[in-house]
């Protein structure tokens, strides 16, 4: 490509926070930091804040990039090299000196941040000779500041972004009109001990992925697949009455969705379970069921973590008096809450709770401590997972080691970050990245069990 027809992309700095690298990740096109940003990053960098490792990174590569240019090719551009695959990103690096702009009464006011970047996109939209500069942030307000004010173009980042329409991400089960075996032909059928494989054509299933369910409109069907090729799904046959009969801590499911959940919550071969839906669904209640009964009844376990994001746990929880149990109580009240529902019936049910807690060994960790520890023999529950980014998870899920679970739960309608939208979260990534990986599993719990007044709430507001 030209350099005429290349782009000029503009980064603000939660870009940089959200993915350090991101800089390298625009192709053949020029990528251009404000002066303001490196401000930015540098105060941000030695804050006792979850970002601040991002903005160290991306500081380190920044000058890795840099560091053999002259200040003249700086502001000029530098050239990337660097090989993704089979793919050469050609573009150059540019550090825009915005401290230049002049503040005049017909721009807006530069005393600000964001107001400086802007402007720095707008005087490369006259500089450029009418090639084509992007603002690429995601901020969302920004953005709209940034189109009223003249910027032609604006865009969120979107290198990360599996899915185009939230519509489309896997829900983990497929359901087939009508009933299953009337669109089954020829069936291979294996019996081994109790369990009971089918292998059926492919076109019955086009699209599957591993530990997929499948269940029927006339409730007659309820199976996973186990393995799949061109030709053949080799279905287990787990069946629409068992799945509804199982238990776990004396809960039991209301409809066929938290029932698939249940068996993939008590599947000890299943390491990544994901639960995503509405609120009322009954994504923590069967997350903390299942991991009683794991580690209290059946013994897989030593240990129960619960941990979540919260803008202000995220930063820190040291306003908070107390031990770090303490102090994430607060924040974790859905598992107390869920702990309550529980033994509601118990003759003395904060005495059961207590014992509850300490025979299952239940730790409230902030995610602050997360990084840099390996996990071993426990079941982790992450709740209000909606809220945390793709870096941030991979964080947290690569600190699982031997015999650990990890059960992520969110509800993508409720996102409190500034910069999340429902297909930018980190829970959608790791629902499209994870969909086909044999260890994981995905189900969406639809309808609203909580109460008739929370089912109408969430169908009506």
């Amino acid at each position: 490509m030209t350099e005429k027809h290349r782009k000029y992309y503009l980064l603000d700095t939660n870009i940089l926070l959200h993915e350090p690298l991101a800089f390298l990740n625009f192709d053949e096109h020029n990528v251009i930091i404000p002066m303001v940003v490196l401000e930015e990053l540098d105060n941000i960098k030695d804050r006792h804040k979850d970002v601040s490792r991002e903005a160290r990174v991306a500081i380190r590569s920044l000058e890795n990039a840099l560091k053999d240019a002259t200040p003249e090719e700086i502001l000029a551009g530098v050239p990337l090299t660097r090989v993704q695959g089979n793919h050469q990103a050609e573009g150059r690096l540019a550090i825009y000196p915005d401290y230049q702009l002049k503040q005049t009464d017909s721009v807006l006011n530069l005393s600000e941040n964001d107001h400086r970047i802007i402007q720095a996109a707008l005087e490369l939209q006259k500089s450029k000779n009418g090639e084509k500069v992007v603002l690429v942030t995601k901020d969302i307000n920004m953005r709209l500041k940034a189109k009223g004010a003249g910027v032609k173009c604006v865009e969120d980042y979107r290198t990360d972004q599996l899915i185009d329409d939230i519509r489309f991400l896997s829900k983990g089960f497929a359901e087939v009109e009508g009933d299953f075996w009337s669109h089954v032909g020829e069936v291979t059928s294996v019996q081994e001990g109790r369990d009971t494989f089918h292998e059926v054509d492919k076109k019955v299933l086009p699209t599957v992925f591993r530990n997929q369910y499948v269940i029927d409109e006339e409730e007659q069907f309820a199976g996973k697949v186990v393995s799949y090729d061109s030709d053949y799904v080799r279905l287990h046959d787990i069946g629409f009455e068992r799945m509804m009969s199982y238990r776990a801590w004396g809960i039991q499911p209301k409809n066929i969705y938290q029932a698939m959940a249940l068996n993939a919550l008590l599947d000890p071969t299943i390491d990544l379970v994901i639960l995503t839906g509405p609120a009322g669904s009954g994504k923590t209640l069967l997350a903390l069921a299942a991991a009683l009964e794991m580690v209290i009844e059946q013994k897989l376990y030593e240990k129960i973590i619960v941990t979540r994001n919260t803008p202000e746990i995220a930063e820190s929880i040291g306003y908070l008096p107390g031990t770090e149990e303490e102090k994430m109580a607060p924040w974790l009240a859905a598992i107390t809450d869920s702990l309550e529902v529980l033994h509601k019936n118990d003759e003395s049910m904060e005495s059961s709770m207590n014992y509850i807690m300490n025979k299952a060994n239940i730790q409230f960790k902030s995610l602050n401590f997360m990084r840099g520890r390996s996990i071993q023999n426990a079941i982790v529950l992450l709740d209000e997972s909606q809220n945390l980014t793709a870096s941030q998870l991979k964080t947290i899920i690569t600190r699982c080691g031997t015999g650990t679970k990890i059960i992520c739960s969110g509800n993508l309608a409720q996102i409190d970050s500034y910069y999340l939208t429902a297909v930018t979260s980190g829970l959608t990534y790791i629902v499209e990245r994870f969909k086909d990986y044999p260890g994981s599993a995905t189900i969406n719990l639809n309808g609203v069990v909580r109460s008739n007044l929370a089912q109408y709430a969430e169908e009506n507001l």
